[in-house]
């Protein structure tokens, strides 16, 4: 992981974000780290901004902690209350 300190970051963003595909760039402001430049690959335009956006985290972790708390159901309770079939179930025998 390379970092990049933001008083001397000189170049053009381009040429800094070129080289994040292989390995990532920690930009630092007096040595402490203040953002990222990662390579995204697979995920769309909404799936990264959901990553970031602080309402839908606190949304997953108020669901993670309910689950943890709760327990949850599965996916076959899940199918039979909202009335669907059950999934078919190979033989492994």
């Amino acid at each position: 992981m390379k970092t990049l300190e933001l008083g001397k970051a000189t170049a053009p963003l381009a040429q800094y974000v070129r080289g994040v595909k292989k390995e990532p760039v920690i930009v630092t402001a007096q040595g402490k780290p203040v953002a990222a430049l990662i390579y995204i690959t697979g995920d769309d335009l909404e799936s990264a901004t959901l990553s970031t956006h602080p309402q839908f985290l606190a949304i997953l972790e108020e669901s993670l902690a309910r689950l943890r708390a709760e327990g949850g159901i599965s996916s076959d309770e899940m199918r039979r209350r909202l009335g669907l079939k059950q999934k078919a179930r190979g033989n492994s025998t």
